[in-house]
């Protein structure tokens, strides 16, 4: 079950920040959010929520009413151009990600994506990796349209289980972020954590691995196997199985 921000590709800071500024200037809005500015407001799960959390806090627009109308209209033109830096190919997908679904796939290994970005953004990156067809690759795809409630709410991995007709132990989430990690424990489910851009020291005693890339072995505790060349499905089954001891 794979998170998509972060874990698929650097989604945040490739792809939501540029498009977030591009929309400020569109708008004629004299807001700009930095790299840093933005990792902060990653602590607030979601991109309209991250802009009424910025406006209440900056002060920069008072009345509620007009902040949400504002939110919805930035976050709207944001996600279209969002569409637009993946189309053009600003978002590769993050080293190991594509070996490691192709390995699942010819294991017939089911695979689901469980996020709770909007379902356009998840379109729009994976139409762009995998093709119009991409949605045939994966066995469920729940995103904020299935799960409105944010992780770290287990919300959106409950619907996944329930779709795959699954117990907590016989799936894996591979995730970024604490807050993802911890929908998927409050879920019961295992974790894999692939530490990204923006969460870069994400540590957790609560997962199967952590590490950097899944595209390399060094940097992995536990350690992965030292004759491998990148973290590939056997890999997986061996951290599971240990985990599961």
């Amino acid at each position: 079950m794979w998170d998509v921000d972060g874990t698929l590709a650097e989604t945040e800071r490739d792809g939501h920040l540029k498009a977030f500024n591009l929309a400020f200037a569109a708008l004629a809005l004299p807001w700009r959010w930095s790299e840093s500015r933005y990792g902060e407001l990653l602590q607030v799960a979601g991109g309209r929520e991250r802009l009424l959390h910025d406006m209440r806090e900056s002060g920069s627009v008072g009345d509620p009413a007009q902040r949400e109308i504002l939110a919805a209209r930035i976050h709207h033109l944001k996600n279209e151009l969002y569409a637009r830096i993946v189309a053009e190919g600003g978002l590769p997908l993050r080293a190991g990600v594509r070996e490691l679904l192709l390995d699942c796939t010819r294991a017939g290994v089911r695979l689901g994506i469980v996020t709770t970005t909007s379902r356009s953004n998840v379109e729009a990156l994976l139409s762009a990796h995998l093709g119009p067809t991409w949605e045939s690759t994966f066995a469920t795809v729940v995103t904020a349209r299935e799960a409105p409630r944010k992780k770290p709410d287990p919300q959106a991995y409950l619907l996944a289980l329930d779709a795959l007709e699954l117990r907590p132990h016989e799936a894996i989430a591979v995730e970024d972020s604490p807050a993802g990690v911890a929908a998927a424990r409050a879920a019961a489910l295992p974790v894999i954590v692939t530490r990204s851009h923006y969460f870069a020291a994400t540590e957790t005693t609560d997962a199967l691995a952590v590490g950097p890339s899944l595209g390399r072995i060094d940097g992995w505790s536990p350690a992965a196997e030292p004759h491998a060349t990148r973290i590939d499905l056997e890999q997986i089954r061996r951290w599971h199985s240990r985990g599961r001891a």
